[in-house]
């Protein structure tokens, strides 16, 4: 290393005290230079030529070894660096998002969703209210205290700003004094009740407070699948309001036979939708929800032999009776008269049946008893359409007809088919 200094002279104020002059190699040697007001003083590092080239082949070596290593991460996942914190990040995000949207949900639609009382009167004594295997959800109002005037039973949800509220048809009846009571705690006396005489679906309609209700928004439960979120909100065991449990859809098209308690006969529910959302007595025509805030069903019954096995009115089939309440101010249903129960493929095949609709029993006086149609037949098609489970059944098909239509039956009768005509009349009561 040398030192070379030279003077520059006189410098002027705009000069600087001091700044690199330059910085750079050449012919071997590392320079570098610093201008001061009086001199400007040169160093040079002298580097030998083998030294240079020593340094040179180490830095393409060290260069080399890194991009061999990047390649090889690519196809050897063990030496890729590990990057934990975004995975834990990831799962607490996730997590997270589901919290929120569960939260979110119940913001929204709880102030929608409302507790339906009944209110205790001497002609509630000596009915009979014991439950069948598949429960439909109800609690006796003969079970309730002498002290208690009113108990709360069951939930329904607001479906008009103007006061419309559905729940199930099983828990009224027209002989008894209800209540509804929203979110909020205020109670609204029930003026009208309208019972679907096809369906497990009731129309409560109360008046409005200023301003009107807050309505739900439906979904379409033909679009659901298995295994997709579900949310149910309801009074659990009528004391819990706005109870909240999640779960999963856990299958679609069930069909069930459930207690009827109420009415004194057990009840063929087609076409229901299975959950493991946890729902309890009290939750009875509380809405299920999708992820989105959507009301996808109507919980109605329990297996009572099982846990988390909970079943759903579609909200299609409570949309198909609301259009059908709306255009006359009541249920206009037509009916064909006989109880059954549905032959699917797998009985079918092992009993060398065909599928279909088997007959137990038919109602006096009905359009099925004039038809002819006796109990044991199996009614195979209605109209040429196919009565199978998977499609929702008999109920399915009678549901879009009118009353006055005349339908053609497809009917197996001791192994032979043959073909009745009936003229459907309107459901009585």
């Amino acid at each position: 290393m040398y030192i070379k200094q030279r003077k520059v002279g006189k410098f002027t104020p705009h000069q600087t005290l001091a700044r690199m002059e330059h910085w750079g190699v050449a012919n071997g040697a590392l320079r570098f230079g610093v201008k001061t007001r009086l001199t400007e003083v040169w160093v040079y590092i002298k580097i030998s030529s083998i030294l240079m080239k020593n340094l040179i082949i180490v830095v393409l070596i060290l260069v080399g070894i890194l991009v061999a290593w990047d390649v090889a991460s690519k196809y050897i996942p063990a030496l890729a660096p590990r990057n934990i914190g975004p995975q834990i990040s990831e799962q607490t995000l996730k997590v997270t998002r589901e919290q929120s949207m569960v939260v979110d949900v119940v913001r929204n639609v709880g102030p929608s969703v409302v507790t339906i009382g009944v209110e205790r009167t001497n002609s509630d004594r000596g009915q009979d209210f014991r439950m069948g295997p598949f429960s439909l959800f109800f609690e006796n109002p003969e079970s309730l205290p002498e002290e208690d005037q009113e108990r709360l039973i069951a939930s329904g949800f607001i479906v008009g700003a103007d006061g419309l509220i559905v729940t199930n048809k099983h828990v009224v009846s027209d002989n008894l004094k209800y209540l509804v009571v929203d979110s909020k705690g205020n109670k609204y006396n029930v003026g009208n009740i309208y019972r679907d005489p096809l369906n497990d679906i009731a129309i409560l309609k109360v008046n409005p407070p200023a301003g009107g209700f807050k309505a739900v928004k439906l979904g379409d439960s033909d679009k659901l699948e298995v295994g997709q979120f579900a949310i149910a909100i309801g009074t659990a065991l009528g004391e819990f309001r706005n109870t909240v449990t999640t779960g999963v859809i856990s299958g679609l098209g069930r069909g069930i036979t459930a207690g009827n308690p109420l009415e004194g006969f057990v009840e063929r529910l087609d076409n229901v939708i299975q959950t493991d959302a946890a729902i309890n007595p009290g939750n009875s025509g509380g809405p299920l929800l999708n992820s989105a805030g959507e009301v996808i069903g109507v919980n109605t019954a329990v297996a009572s032999a099982g846990q988390n096995i909970g079943f759903a009115i579609p909200i299609n089939v409570v949309e198909e009776s609301m259009k059908n309440f709306n255009q006359s101010g009541q249920f206009n249903r037509a009916f064909l008269g006989v109880s059954y129960v549905m032959i699917g493929k797998r009985v079918a095949i092992l009993n060398d049946l065909p599928e279909g609709a088997y007959v137990r029993g038919i109602t006096k006086g009905s359009p099925a008893e004039k038809a002819g149609i006796a109990e044991g037949d199996i009614i195979t098609k209605i109209d040429g359409a196919k009565v199978i489970e998977s499609s929702g059944g008999l109920a399915s098909i009678i549901n879009k007809k009118k009353v006055g239509d005349t339908v053609t039956l497809n009917i197996y009768r001791d192994g032979k088919t043959f073909d009745a005509k009936a003229t459907l009349a309107p459901v009585q009561g």
